[in-house]
């Protein structure tokens, strides 16, 4: 399962952020690395950005990144 594919008020903790390359270099730096628990807090109209909440802050990260990052629902 994705972080794309939880609904709005679900948790999940993160098992792995997919390939290697800048993307997950970023994505790791904005705190979302593996064994954090995320919350999606809301996702827009047409699923594009999703709000999460990770390590006491809000984070919005696009469909493509969130589809990247599988996690484990809580």
């Amino acid at each position: 399962m994705t972080l794309r594919d939880l609904k709005p008020g679900q948790s999940g903790q993160v098992v792995s952020l997919g390939e290697s390359g800048p993307l997950k270099r970023r994505i790791m730096d904005m705190g979302v690395t593996p064994g954090v628990q995320v919350k999606v807090i809301k996702v827009a109209p047409l699923g594009d950005p999703v709000e999460v909440h990770v390590r006491g802050y809000e984070l919005s990260l696009r469909k493509e990144e969130a589809s990247r990052i599988q996690v484990e629902p809580v």
